[in-house]
């Protein structure tokens, strides 16, 4: 299906509607970006409905001030809705989700003629759940009820005395509709460990079954999803459903056109979504949980019943999985190199090439036997809890008794497949291409061809130690995650857009497309800047006494930082470690009372706010930041007209996934440093300078105090890749 004239049409006369209902010039990027998008998705198909090109994505870098939400949502909602696909919005954060879904859609709808609908799309542990809410004040007084099943799951951790009038509070404010049973909705922040007990997961809910079904928030949230024109989801729900065969929570990729915004975050989101890992003795004293839950739970099975036997075969599945455990343990404890990091109380060893120890690997098919064993036992038992919920039938479980336990029955058989994800992961063969990838199945689809194999998982365990206590975790995780993304996704979906401020690491798109695995005939686009750079803005190298690996480079910093803010309204000035920034902070803060706020002082939306009133009175103001304010952050005009760079973001060398990479790398005759480090660190430092200017009219400076910038070879390629500032290097 070509672009008919019709939706051509359509396109060009929202664009020319939103720009004069808003009253804002067209930009050159923006049109771009929406011919590109618009041209990729009217080449997918010859005939409505089906996918008859190869399977390929549209990658599109937009600097700030493009406007690429309005671009991409006038181009693909006129095409989605004319070939009667889903569009699926994903972003990686919250904060873009919401404008997406409060500001961007309702003005695109407001100006333009566009007849569409939208939904936002959330996990379910993002929902009230009316039943463990219900569960939970019912139990609120009991201390040794028998009808408290729920607290085995999570009970009260040392809870805050009045916690029965919070929930009382939930319940009044969900009955009433004044709360819509989203967590995010919440007037104040809830803490992970009280929400955990009012939430519930897909092996908890009984569905239908439920006596809350009709009003439940979550499925009420679901409703919406089936009608919509648009959904906006976020990167992890969008690979949880993948992980689920895909069209479990969002509709089938194959029905989907998908935009990923933030789309550099995609490929790591995708690693830690296949990862898994078992803390051994956390796990142990979890069985121990198990065993007083089945002892609580025996009375109310009649023996000789399917679910009376099946309690006996768990309780034996789990006794087994404790003794293997602790052969685990032993073993782990006593042949690993474990070298303590005794400020942190942690050791890690990683497991070169993924190749486990013979014992080791033996215990690790031993576990992974039993773990099968007991997950399967317990889906017995949840399966007979569920058979119970059916009143056409007689059966041998009263329907209180199924209530009562399923949500606990569900948890454990939950928490049991997650340990055996690790136990399968472990015990797979290293050196040989992962299952996602077989070569019958993509040969001729565009995946790169590969003549070399996939790098083996990274495989690696961490001791950690407390007052009374101390654990061994096993971990475990793909190194790329081009396989997971392109088998379950790419190869699926109808289409996808990727785009993002820095998809580029040294002016290449080859970082992204072979971490993500893209198909071969995508198309790539850096859509030019409306910004003058070289007019609004110098980037600063100066001469520095010390070089960010001498050990005088701390002292070196608390010299020249008063020097660089001095005059200055708004700065900012990025650490790479947190270790360093407060300790420049404590040399520094007594000197200069009430100038610095660092990251860690408060909630981040808090630290922010605290800085913008301080310009907002005229007063200076310095914020001190690691990594996570080296990128999400937006401090428009006069809130920012400094940032300090205080040393090139490289990342520590003992990340395990990284370090299995760089392993895999150098075995095929490649160099990590250029071919990983480089290009990850260029990345950070694009969008780490990206912080400074955020409209048309922004000016300021970036002042980087790391030398190796020009004094290594691989600096002039960091310092190219940056917008073109003007520079002014000191020598």
């Amino acid at each position: 299906m070509a672009l008919t004239d019709d939706i051509k049409q359509q396109i060009q006369q929202s664009y020319r509607d939103v720009l004069s209902g808003k009253d804002v010039k067209a930009r050159y990027g923006q049109r771009l970006m929406i011919a590109e998008i618009a041209r990729y998705m009217g080449d997918i198909t010859e005939n409505d409905g089906q996918r008859t090109s190869p399977a390929s994505a549209c990658v599109v870098e937009a600097g700030t001030g493009t406007g690429k939400t309005l671009a991409y949502l006038i181009a693909a909602i006129p095409v989605a809705k004319a070939l009667g696909k889903t569009l699926v919005i994903s972003t990686a954060t919250v904060a873009l989700q919401d404008q997406i879904v409060l500001k961007d859609l309702p003005d695109l709808k407001k100006h333009s003629k566009l007849d569409f609908t939208w939904t936002l799309a959330k996990g379910r542990g993002r929902y009230l759940c009316m039943s463990r809410l219900e569960a939970r004040l019912h139990d609120e007084g009991h201390g040794d009820s028998e009808t408290m099943p729920l607290f085995l799951l999570d009970g009260p951790q040392g809870e805050e005395p009045g916690t029965k009038a919070f929930f009382e509070e939930m319940l009044a404010s969900y009955g009433s509709r004044d709360w819509d049973g989203d967590r995010d909705h919440w007037p104040e922040q809830i803490p992970d460990d009280v929400w955990r007990q009012v939430t519930t997961d897909h092996r908890q809910c009984t569905n239908r079954h439920c006596s809350y079904f009709d009003s439940c928030a979550f499925f009420d949230a679901r409703k919406d999803l089936d009608e919509a024109d648009v959904i906006v989801a976020n990167h992890d729900l969008v690979l949880a459903d993948l992980a689920l065969g895909g069209g479990a929570i969002l509709p089938e990729p194959e029905n989907a056109l998908f935009i990923f915004d933030e789309a550099h975050h995609l490929p790591d989101k995708a690693l830690n979504h296949f990862a898994a890992s078992v803390p051994l003795n956390s796990t142990r004293q979890w069985l121990k949980q198990l065993s007083q839950a089945l002892a609580k739970m025996q009375p109310y099975l009649t023996p000789g019943t399917q679910g009376a036997k099946a309690l006996e075969r768990i309780s034996s599945a789990s006794r087994e999985v404790d003794l293997v455990l602790t052969k685990v343990y032993e073993e782990a404890e006593q042949n690993t190199g474990w070298e303590f990091n005794e400020e942190r109380r942690t050791a890690q060893w990683r497991y070169p090439e993924g190749e486990l120890p013979e014992a080791l690997a033996e215990l690790a098919a031993e576990t992974r036997i039993a773990t099968a064993n007991l997950v399967r036992q317990l889906g017995v038992l949840n399966d007979e809890l569920q058979a119970a919920f059916d009143e056409r039938k007689e059966h041998d479980i009263d329907r209180d008794t199924a209530e009562a336990w399923f949500p606990v029955i569900g948890s454990f058989h939950s928490r049991s497949e997650d340990q055996l994800r690790l136990w399968a992961a472990w015990c797979e063969q290293t050196g040989q291409p992962s299952t996602d990838e077989s070569s019958d199945e993509t040969e001729g689809k565009g995946v790169p061809a590969k003549s070399y194999k996939s790098p083996a998982p990274a495989r690696w365990s961490v001791r950690q130690r407390w007052d009374h206590a101390e654990d061994i975790t096993l971990f475990s995780s793909p190194v790329l995650a081009d396989n997971l993304l392109y088998s379950r996704l790419w190869s699926r979906t109808y289409g996808a857009v990727l785009t993002s401020a820095t998809l580029t690491a040294l002016g290449k798109f080859d970082r992204l497309r072979s971490r993500a695995g893209l198909p071969e005939a995508s198309r790539y686009l850096v859509v030019p800047s409306s910004f003058r750079y070289g007019e609004m803005a110098t980037v600063e190298v100066p001469a520095m006494a010390a070089m960010p690996t001498d050990d005088t480079f701390g002292d070196e910093l608390v010299k020249r930082l008063p020097d660089l803010w001095a005059g200055e309204k708004a700065t900012l000035v990025l650490f790479t470690s947190r270790r360093q920034m407060q300790q420049v902070r404590d040399a520094l803060a007594p000197e200069y009372p009430d100038l610095i706020l660092t990251q860690d002082d408060m909630a981040k939306g808090e630290v922010l706010k605290q800085h913008c009133l301080r310009v907002d009175e005229g007063r200076a103001s310095v914020l001190f930041g690691v990594a996570s304010f080296a990128e999400g952050i937006d401090l428009p005009g006069k809130y920012l007209h400094h940032v300090v760079i205080t040393r090139l973001p490289f990342s520590v060398p003992d990340d395990p996934i990284e370090a299995s990479l760089a392993e895999w790398v150098t075995q095929r005759g490649g160099n990590p440093f250029m071919e990983i480090t480089v290009p990850d660190a260029s990345i950070k430092l694009v969008q780490a300078v990206g912080r400074l200017l955020r409209t048309e009219n922004d000016t300021g400076r970036v002042t980087i105090l790391d030398r190796r910038i020009v004094a290594r070879r691989y600096g002039q390629l960091l310092l190219d890749a940056l917008p073109p500032f003007r520079r002014i290097i000191e020598h």
